[in-house]
């Protein structure tokens, strides 16, 4: 009887010993867990922040170059953006003044030579140039040019409209070459500061040790900047430079067919007189 309790507490022993061990590898495996759960979600949050981190910090440094104003434009542009603004400064200037002697010179071509003729026909001539006088621009003053030459013959008067249209075309022409020069020197004093950005940028790079974005961005901001500068000058002096040089052809056109229309009244009234 004994050798069976023995044997049957020998048999239940390992099964008691299981269940014994058995909750204290359940409560470690969830003391685990729990461990895990507690440190998973800090690592995670970490993460989340940082990526959620770098895309703010490029959305400060985009907002800080949108933001940058004229002013900051120019220093950042280095030293070629002085001649830049005086080649900005003589072009707007002598666009100006030739706008205001064009429309000082603007004239009815037809309405002014209906008037001389009137004068011409009447035998007026006094009266023909006093209108010439009392009208501005280069039509009434070669015709004035040419009615002062009258008594001498019409080979003289053709020779005074002559002389005089190439005064009045060298008033026309007055500061055309400095438009030109301008549209043509401010893309080049802009490629300049271009060339001397990326010295600056390459020259950083093989000063520093290590190569970062930031050594360069300098430089070539600068070289960006002095180029768009040189063009957004050219561009609108070239556009005026040919307006002028459009407006003169005008000119040209309105004092030949005046030229003519003087010889050919002169012409008439010689003969006139001989019959």
């Amino acid at each position: 009887m004994h050798k069976i309790l023995l044997v049957l507490l020998l048999v239940m022993a390992p099964f008691a010993l299981a269940q014994a061990e058995a909750p204290e590898v359940t409560d470690t495996t969830g003391a685990v867990t729990e461990t895990v759960e507690e440190v998973t979600p800090p690592v995670e949050d970490t993460a989340t922040a940082e990526v959620t981190e770098t895309p703010a910090a490029e959305e400060i440094v985009r907002a800080q170059s949108a933001s940058m104003d004229l002013k900051d434009l120019f220093i950042a542009g280095g030293n070629f953006m002085w001649p830049l603004l005086l080649s900005l400064i003589i072009g707007i200037a002598v666009a100006v003044e030739r706008l205001i002697a064009f429309s000082k010179a603007k004239l009815d071509v037809t309405k002014f030579l209906e008037q001389l003729g009137g004068y011409i026909r009447k035998g007026d001539l006094n009266g023909a140039e006093g209108l010439c006088d009392r009208t501005r621009g280069p039509v009434s003053a070669i015709l004035r040019a040419g009615l002062l030459r009258r008594d001498k013959g019409l080979t003289d008067v053709e020779k005074a409209i002559e002389s005089a249209g190439s005064i009045e075309m060298a008033h026309l022409e007055k500061g055309l070459v400095v438009l030109a020069s301008v549209s043509s020197i401010a893309p080049m004093l802009g490629f300049l500061g271009t060339v001397s950005g990326m010295i600056r940028a390459f020259g950083e790079i093989a000063a520093a040790k290590n190569v970062d974005a930031s050594l360069v961005a300098g430089g070539i901001q600068e070289a960006l900047i002095t180029t768009a500068a040189g063009l957004m000058i050219a561009i609108p002096i070239q556009m005026a430079n040919n307006y002028f040089i459009a407006k003169i052809g005008r000119y040209v056109t309105d004092m030949e067919e005046a030229s003519m229309f003087l010889v050919d009244q002169l012409a008439d009234m010689e003969h006139l007189k001989q019959l």
